[in-house]
């Protein structure tokens, strides 16, 4: 029996792979899940595991030769099928015995993720393990997105032995994207729980087991699913009388094991992943340059830096900062000697007391942090600010908000006049709605406006997507029920995906105005001051000044002075105030 092996989707946008290097040679042997080749794609370099053990019998594509996903890339096959390609002059034969399984089940092997199984998730998201009374339905951590590669059981909202219904609510799980309810992919009894609140596993980690009423024991064979991605790192369950069965690993997902040695990637670090797993074209690069690895905030598999990644943090002048200096020392190139280096740029240490309360950051906040910092080291932060007259929609908002909530059945806010204005701004100014690719501008033809909910636990952004088609009545609509289902954990990935502007509004909570942090990969970003009333000197038709009271707020935009000039920002911010303070507003 041969088994083939196919260029794997490395994320739903992802139409194509390059064969950097081939790891094995025609004619060695290879064990499951030993690296045999390595890839890259625009988002991301990795190795590829082999899907079964066996010899390398045909390699289809060359090194730097690029091809389809899906494309087949080699074959492996056990010794008959080497004899039989012998016997044949070169040319191959699959040959089959009475004991060998039917052709479709090594292609389950085989066969990649695709963005259509992720799609499917969580309900598809589950295999099956035989217990002594019957069937028992795996529930996995799902993957809430195509650069997602862990999550967090943040709540189980169902205990050891509880009844649950198929669709049922069973647990609450965070990522570095969104927080969401888990349904149950079956009904039936909750036989065990896998993984307790707090811990952090790979996607597609058996997290729990579902099962018949007196259902309490695992064994037997797993059955694989061509569209669950299984880990690579199988979780270990609570004590029972018999062992789980380890789980299947498809291609993509088995990346992660080869983390350490092993596949223990679980004692792993990110650190240590982005070191030991990065190419070795990310590495050489890294080593030319005499940058840390480590510093740099990685996109690819488990945070490992692509090349894409150390480029851009070349780019930014990052790895010439003194905290470099060290590295630099000590590849001969410049700065003062390795000790004296870190003495003097080390972080300060913080101290304890017997009176503070030390919390550990959650997924969510680490992730914000990381995100921060990168977006820092990224862009060249400029803020300009405007006071913009808000009268004119306070007026409108006034007369007809009862009017709006009885036809939408929603609240008629600030916000939805905001969105139609930055709309409107970015349609003549454009460049804002850019982003950097290399010393590539790109101008997004599609207007995707991010809006940022503060939640109890952190922040997410949620996108009002193709906001250019949308009228007052349909952002109002389309806002609230975002920022609603962002604090109920309702949001679905793409939700929190693709904008390419995003508006900050801290001025609900009274405050002036902010100098906000740029959304990577985005150049810049609003932020809505409180909106009150101020003592304002207006000119009258005669010519006439005289002080009235006004609905007043600030209006701060952040911009990446790299891309946007100061006189861009100031157009955008001119046209957006004069939108506001005159346009005729309609429902």
């Amino acid at each position: 029996m041969s088994i083939e092996v196919v260029m794997p989707q490395m994320g739903e946008s992802i139409t194509e792979g390059t064969v950097s290097k081939w790891l094995k040679q025609v004619g060695e042997r290879i064990e499951r899940d030993e690296p045999l080749l390595e890839i890259s794609t625009d988002k991301v370099d990795a190795e590829v595991p082999s899907p079964g053990a066996g010899i390398l019998l045909e390699i289809r594509t060359q090194e730097n030769e690029t091809v389809e996903v899906g494309t087949i890339v080699a074959v492996i096959g056990d010794e008959t099928s080497v004899s039989q390609q012998s016997a044949n002059g070169g040319e191959q034969t699959e040959v089959k015995t009475e004991s060998e399984p039917p052709a479709e089940s090594s292609a389950v092997v085989a066969e990649p993720l695709t963005s259509e199984s992720i799609d499917e998730q969580p309900k598809l998201n589950s295999g099956q393990s035989t217990t002594k009374d019957g069937p028992a339905t795996e529930v996995v951590m799902p993957q809430m997105g195509e650069s997602i590669t862990e999550g967090t059981v943040s709540k189980w909202l169902k205990a050891l032995g509880d009844t649950i219904d198929k669709d049922e609510p069973l647990l609450e799980i965070s990522t570095d994207k969104v927080d969401a309810e888990v349904p149950s992919p079956a009904a039936g009894k909750l036989l065990a729980i896998n993984v307790q609140e707090g811990e952090t596993v790979e996607v597609g980690s058996v997290l729990a087991l579902v099962g018949t009423e007196g259902s309490n024991t695992v064994s037997g064979e797993q059955k694989a699913v061509v569209s669950q991605p299984v880990s690579a790192q199988p979780v270990t369950p609570a004590p029972m009388p018999e062992q789980m069965p380890e789980p299947v690993t498809p291609p993509v997902q088995a990346m992660a094991a080869t983390a350490t040695p092993g596949g223990q990637n679980g004692n792993a670090t990110v650190d240590d992943l982005r070191k030991t797993k990065s190419s070795p074209l990310v590495r050489n690069i890294a080593k030319e340059h005499g940058i840390d690895i480590t510093r740099i905030p990685g996109s690819g598999l488990s945070g490992r830096v692509t090349k894409g990644d150390i480029l851009s943090f070349i780019e930014t002048g990052a790895a010439l900062r003194p905290q470099d200096l060290l590295v630099k020392g000590a590849a001969g190139i410049a700065g003062p000697s390795a000790s004296k280096t870190q003495t003097q740029y080390a972080a300060p240490q913080s101290v304890a007391t017997m009176d503070d309360r030390v919390e550990k950051m959650s997924l969510m906040r680490k992730k914000i942090a990381e995100h921060m910092t990168f977006s820092k080291q990224t862009s060249a932060h400029v803020t300009s600010v405007y006071e913009i007259d808000m009268t004119n929609v306070a007026k409108f908002r006034t007369k007809n908000q009862e009017e709006f909530q009885s036809l939408y059945g929603t609240k008629l806010t600030f916000m939805p006049f905001i969105f139609q204005a930055v709309t409107a701004a970015i349609r003549e100014h454009r460049i804002v709605n850019s982003q950097l690719d290399g010393d590539q501008i790109v101008y997004k033809g599609d207007i995707n406006i991010g809006m940022a909910v503060a939640l109890d636990w952190g922040l997410i952004v949620p996108v009002i997507k193709n906001a250019g088609s949308l009228s007052l009545s349909e952002f109002a609509k389309t806002a609230n029920d975002l920022a609603d289902r962002a604090r109920t954990k309702k949001l679905m990935p793409d939700e929190v995906q693709g904008g390419t502007f995003t508006i900050t509004n801290p001025g609900v909570f009274g405050g002036l105005f902010g100098t906000p942090i740029i959304n990577q990969p985005q150049v810049a970003i609003l932020c809505v001051g409180t909106i009150e009333k101020r003592a304002k000197v207006l000119t009258s038709a005669d010519g006439d000044d005289y002080v009235a009271i006004r609905q007043m707020a600030y209006f701060a935009l952040t911009y990446d002075h790299r891309v946007v000039d100061g006189a861009d920002a100031e157009k955008f911010l001119a046209y957006l105030k004069g939108y506001l303070e005159s346009a005729p507003f309609s429902l």
